[in-house]
């Protein structure tokens, strides 16, 4: 395989980190001092992809001004546009358009939000030696009842699942975690012109239709950056090494520092300071991410959130778990608590006021 090929699906609109989505696609925020599709293209290319089609959508042209031909990063890019949601097997579909490997060469395709230490080489090397029609990324969860189920006999996945009920139908602990190895031919099966769900159709039509699905369980790192929350936790993770992407910009430790950032408070377990941004005295900023030219006042305490480009913390307020949208200003003394999302531009200024998620 002289040429290893990517779909790599972004046409998400990300609206569970509203507000910092409204103007900016899921996958483009910035993660760990880059745009989160930067650390997938990186750690595609470590693992020997050569050629990426990126599956857009909302805001596709962002994509394309950033990474144009993927020179710049390693890689060949193309894009291909859904202009109507497609599902996931039809997002696929979309962009195997642009693919130019055969019929029974792999392609990769990632999910746009999945941050994982999976060893892509190895699942690679299960499919040749499966002679499979797909391999799954499988991952392990303690609790699997949010997801769909996804049970295996040995190495042969033998059913998906709809998400458990009740006790008894947790089956396995294993989900889908959002990679897969694909025959080219296989995707060149999915329907086009109209929505198609991999999950729902065709992973269990190849079942049915007695097809190879390998399931590939990997003990490693997994994290869906869909929430805020693990937002900031898969950022955080990056810059300490606790899961490794060669697009980090230098190298892991207590916290990201990015060009002409002033911190002079404490930032640690991982924080990520956007350049420009201002980190007050006596400050602490714990496992979160600043973005560019973000001003954090002095004697403020901010833990699990995200703070928008060009927003403003007050002296002596209090965030944790909270969002705070692009050129948003909060006055001195706030408290900000537990999924708290601050629109951008919005003002804050009652001191006397304590914010909660439930207010």
């Amino acid at each position: 395989m002289a040429v290893l090929e990517s779909i790599l699906l972004v046409g998400g609109k990300g609206t569970r980190l509203r507000p910092l989505t409204i103007n900016t696609p899921k996958p483009m925020l910035p993660v760990a001092g880059v745009p989160f599709t930067e650390h997938q293209i990186a750690i595609a290319r470590a693992a020997g992809v050569t050629r990426v089609v990126l599956g857009t959508s909302y805001r596709a042209e962002v994509f394309s001004d950033y990474f144009g031909d993927g020179s710049a990063f390693g890689v060949a890019l193309d894009y291909r546009v859904e202009d109507e949601p497609l599902g996931t097997g039809g997002a696929i579909r979309n962009a195997a358009a642009a693919l130019t490997c055969g019929p029974d060469d792999p392609v990769v395709v990632f999910n746009g939000d999945i941050l994982t230490g999976l060893d892509i080489p190895a699942m690679v090397r299960a499919w040749v030696e499966a002679d499979a029609d797909v391999a799954l990324y499988l991952t392990r969860v303690d609790d699997p009842r949010a997801f769909g189920l996804v049970p295996t006999v040995g190495d042969r996945v033998t059913a998906f699942l709809e998400k458990p009920q009740t006790p008894e139908e947790i089956v396995t602990d294993q989900i889908n975690a959002g990679c897969y190895i694909f025959r080219r031919s296989v995707i060149d099966e999915i329907p086009t012109g109209r929505p198609v769900s991999v999950e729902r159709e065709t992973f269990p039509g190849l079942l049915e239709a007695g097809r190879t699905v390998l399931g590939w369980v990997d003990p490693g790192y997994w994290l869906d950056l869909g929430t805020p929350l693990a937002f900031a936790q898969g950022s955080a993770d990056i810059v300490t090494g606790v899961v490794g992407s060669p697009a980090l910009p230098g190298a892991p430790g207590p916290a990201l520092v990015g060009d002409g950032a002033q911190v002079r408070g404490e930032c640690t377990a991982g924080t990520s300071v956007g350049a420009g941004a201002v980190v007050g005295e006596r400050s602490q900023v714990r496992s979160s991410v600043l973005f560019d030219r973000a001003r954090i006042g002095s004697d403020v305490v901010v833990e699990n959130s995200i703070i928008g480009a060009g927003s403003s913390i007050g002296d002596g307020c209090v965030l944790r778990g909270v969002v705070v949208g692009d050129g948003a200003r909060i006055g001195a003394g706030n408290e900000l608590l537990d999924g708290v999302r601050v629109w951008p531009d919005m003002v804050l200024d009652d001191c006397s006021v304590r914010f909660s998620s439930d207010q």
